[in-house]
């Protein structure tokens, strides 16, 4: 089986955020050093927590600053308000901006406070504002198990700009330990498209855990089609998906890739 997307393979969830962590250190410091800001395109839900667990770190103990970046979230619920515990908004400030020293004006985050009639003007606005900060250097992305990066479900065009989508009944059902119960998660969601993901420099997508497998394995060496939108990564020319060996297990060739 062709292997389509770079993947590399570590112990533990822990060790591949540190990996990733290290190298958007790096890009923040040296675009810093030239006084320019790095753009970050940011996940939310629990994959990406041990990443910006480590980041914290690295602004806490090693002086890492984030004056010089911008952040530009993925996605957020429609018809949740900003301070709604489930609300990415907070889930965002909870987990990494409130321990950091980003500015709240480069903080980007769609609103689930919109009106059906303003819908589509701020879904133009955001993707406006994500050229004018220079498009997103370092996209991070976690995989739904339909396939999904950002909130793009089956059948998203691999060419979508940032749009309003209604979410597959089993991502619904994944969140709602969460809310409470089924009935409480929310139909709709704003959404980075396809096509602004794949503008970004570079893509990294985290997956962890037995659940994540089949998925990641449809991704990766399945072929291109909008039944999965994680498998458009395979037409990117930067982008690494970073498991652990649970997510990694049905990938062939996994051994020889292990790091």
């Amino acid at each position: 089986m062709v292997t389509n997307i770079p993947f590399v393979v570590f112990d533990s969830p822990e060790a591949a955020c540190r990996q990733v962590a290290s190298e958007i250190a790096q890009l923040i410091r040296e675009r810093s050093s030239r006084g320019r800001q790095t753009v970050l395109g940011l996940a939310t839900g629990s994959t990406p927590l041990p990443l910006y667990k480590e980041l914290v770190r690295l602004h806490q103990e090693e002086g890492l600053s984030f004056k010089n970046v911008t952040s530009f979230n993925l996605d957020e619920y429609l018809g949740l308000n900003r301070n709604h515990p489930e609300s990415y908004w907070t889930f965002m400030h909870r987990n990494l901006f409130d321990h950091v020293d980003i500015l709240p004006e480069n903080i980007q985050i769609p609103s689930g406070e919109l009106a059906d009639d303003q819908i589509e003007t701020h879904c133009a606005e955001y993707e406006a504002r994500i050229r004018k900060a220079g498009g997103i250097d370092f996209q991070i992305l976690g995989i739904g198990r339909t396939g999904h990066i950002g909130f793009n479900e089956p059948g998203t065009p691999i060419e979508a700009k940032t749009q309003k989508i209604h979410l597959d009944e089993l991502t619904r059902r994944d969140a709602a330990p969460s809310f409470g119960g089924i009935e409480n998660v929310p139909t709709e969601a704003i959404t980075m498209g396809c096509g602004t993901i794949l503008k970004a420099r570079r893509i990294a997508l985290l997956a962890w855990g037995s659940k994540k497998a089949s998925i990641v394995r449809e991704a990766i060496e399945g072929v291109i089609t909008d039944q999965v939108s994680a498998s458009f990564l395979q037409t990117h020319p930067a982008a690494t998906f970073f498991l652990d060996r649970e997510a990694a297990a049905d990938l062939h060739g996994v051994a020889r890739r292990a790091s």
